[in-house]
C-alpha cells in the first residue's frame, strides 16, 4: 500500500523534499553510451545508422532497402483509416493548428524619440527534425504536436526520424504525417537518429532544430547536441500533479493519475487533497483500474515506485506552494474554483482547469502543445511552440542627427572598456 503523506506529520518537510529532489532520469552509463553512438554516426554516417538499426530495431538498412517512407504511403495510410479515427486526427490537427497560429510573433519596426530606427524580424529555421517514438507505443499525437507548429512557423523542410522495429511502421503515425505535411520520414530511431539529424549523413541532410520526445538515450542525445543544433527541451519521464478536493469522483481522479503512470515505469503521479478518506478511495480505485488496464504492469511499476498522495488541511492555502516546488509537467485543478489556485501556481508545464478537464484531453485534441517540460524544468522553460522553430533578427538604422544624439555616449563607454577601435569607429562619424 502506498504511503500517504500529511502536512501535519512532523517530518513532512524532509519527506516532501526527497520527492522534489528525486531523480528519475539519465544516468552516467546512458550518457557514455550516447557519446559513443553520436561520435560513430558523425564519423561513419549511413554505415553507422545501418549497424545500429540492425542491432536495436531488427531492421536491415541495405543499399537497396527502404531507408525512408514515401509520401504516397502516408497518404494511403490516411485513406485506409476507419472514418472515426480519421475524423479524430483531423479534429486534433485543426485545433492544434488554430492554437499555434495565434502564437506567431509580430515583426517590429519603429523610430524612437532620438530618431533611431529599431526593430526585429522573425524568421523560421530552414529545416526541422522531429523525433517520433516507436518503442513502447506509437504516438501520432506527438507527430501532430511537433510537425504542425513547425509548419505554422514557416519551416520549409520537416524531416521525421522514427524507429520501425522489424521494418513495421505504424499506420497512424504515417496518417498523421500526411495530415501535417511532413517532407521526409526516415526509418531510424534512438540516439543515432538524433545524431543523423544534427550532423547529417550521406542520405540524411542536417537540420537546424530537433524536437520531440523519446527515451533516455534520445533525451541525452539532444542534450549533448545542443549547440550543434537547437532543441526544444531535454524531456524526462512523464509526470502529473492532481490537486483535488473530496467532492470528486475517486474513479475519475484514479484514472487521471494512471494516465501518466501507464507511460513508463519511471513516470510519476501525485495527488494533493484535503480529504484523507478521499485519498484512500482513490488508492482503492487505482488498484481496481490497474488490474483492468492492458498497460497495468507498467502503471503498477510507476505507481508503486513513484506514486505519492499528500493530504493538506487547506487546498487553497497549502497546495500552491507544494505545486510550485514540484513544478510538474501537468497540473490538474479538480476543484470548484480552479481560477483561484491557477493564479497562485507559477511553475507548471500546463494547467488543466476544473473537474471536466482531464490531462488526457490535452494530449490529443484541446490545442495547446503536449510537449512540456519535465523534471522541474517548468521553473524556467515552457512547452513546445512556434517560437521553437523561429529566430529573431534585430536591426537598427541611424542618420546623422540620430547618430549625433547617441554616438558620443557610445564612444565614452568604448573608451571606458578599453576598446579604442570601437570608440574611433563612432567618433569618426560624429559631426
Amino acid at each position: 500500500m502506498i504511503n500517504i503523506l500529511s502536512t501535519l506529520q512532523p517530518d513532512f518537510a524532509q519527506k516532501f523534499e526527497r520527492i522534489v529532489e528525486a531523480r528519475r532520469e539519465t544516468d552516467n552509463d546512458v550518457a557514455g553510451q550516447v557519446t559513443d553512438i553520436l561520435q560513430t554516426v558523425k564519423l561513419r554516417g549511413d554505415a553507422a545508422l545501418a549497424e545500429f538499426t540492425h542491432r536495436f530495431d531488427g531492421y536491415t538498412l541495405a543499399e537497396d532497402a527502404d531507408w525512408s517512407i514515401p509520401p504516397e504511403a502516408c497518404e494511403q495510410a490516411y485513406k485506409d483509416l476507419p472514418g472515426d479515427l480519421r475524423d479524430a486526427l483531423d479534429l486534433a490537427a485543426a485545433r492544434i493548428r488554430s492554437y499555434h497560429e495565434a502564437q506567431l510573433p509580430e515583426n517590429r519596426d519603429y523610430v524612437d524619440a532620438a530618431g533611431v530606427r529599431l526593430g526585429a524580424i522573425w524568421r523560421a529555421v530552414d529545416a526541422a527534425g522531429l523525433y517520433v517514438p516507436g518503442g513502447r507505443a506509437a504516438y501520432p499525437s506527438s507527430l501532430l504536436m511537433n510537425a504542425i507548429p513547425a509548419r505554422v512557423a514557416g519551416v520549409e523542410r520537416i524531416a521525421i526520424v522514427t524507429p520501425t522495429p522489424k521494418g513495421v511502421s505504424n499506420p497512424l503515425v504515417l496518417a498523421a504525417a500526411h495530415i501535417a505535411g511532413v517532407d521526409e520520414i526516415w526509418r531510424v530511431g534512438g540516439a543515432q537518429a538524433v545524431g543523423a539529424l544534427a550532423y547529417g549523413t550521406q542520405r540524411i541532410r542536417p537540420v537546424d532544430v530537433i524536437t520531440g520526445p523519446g527515451n533516455a538515450w534520445v533525451a541525452e542525445a539532444k542534450r549533448q547536441l545542443y549547440g550543434v543544433v537547437g532543441i526544444d527541451m531535454v524531456a524526462g519521464p512523464s509526470e502529473i500533479l492532481v490537486i483535488a478536493d473530496g467532492s470528486n469522483d475517486p474513479d475519475w481522479i484514479a484514472a487521471d493519475l494512471l494516465s501518466q503512470a501507464e507511460h513508463d515505469p519511471t513516470s510519476q503521479s501525485i495527488l494533493i487533497t484535503d480529504d484523507a478518506v478521499f485519498a484512500r478511495q482513490v488508492e482503492d480505485c487505482i488498484d481496481i483500474q490497474i488490474s483492468q488496464l492492458s498497460t497495468g504492469r507498467t502503471a503498477r511499476a510507476s505507481w508503486d515506485a513513484h506514486g505519492v498522495m499528500i493530504v493538506v488541511n487547506d487546498l487553497d492555502a497549502e497546495a500552491p506552494a507544494l505545486a510550485n516546488r514540484l513544478a510538474a509537467e501537468h497540473v490538474e485543478l479538480a476543484v470548484d474554483n480552479p481560477e483561484s489556485l491557477m493564479h497562485k501556481i507559477r511553475h507548471a508545464g500546463s494547467i488543466f482547469l476544473g473537474r471536466m478537464t482531464p490531462e488526457a484531453v490535452g494530449d490529443y485534441v484541446a490545442g495547446p502543445n503536449h510537449v512540456l517540460p519535465t523534471g522541474r524544468r517548468a521553473r524556467f522553460s515552457s512547452g513546445l511552440s512556434v517560437l521553437d522553430f523561429m529566430k529573431r533578427t534585430s536591426f537598427l538604422g541611424l542618420d546623422q542627427t540620430s547618430f549625433n544624439a547617441i554616438g558620443p555616449a557610445a564612444a565614452t563607454l568604448a573608451h571606458a572598456e578599453g576598446l579604442p577601435a570601437h570608440a574611433k569607429s563612432v567618433e569618426l562619424r560624429i559631426k
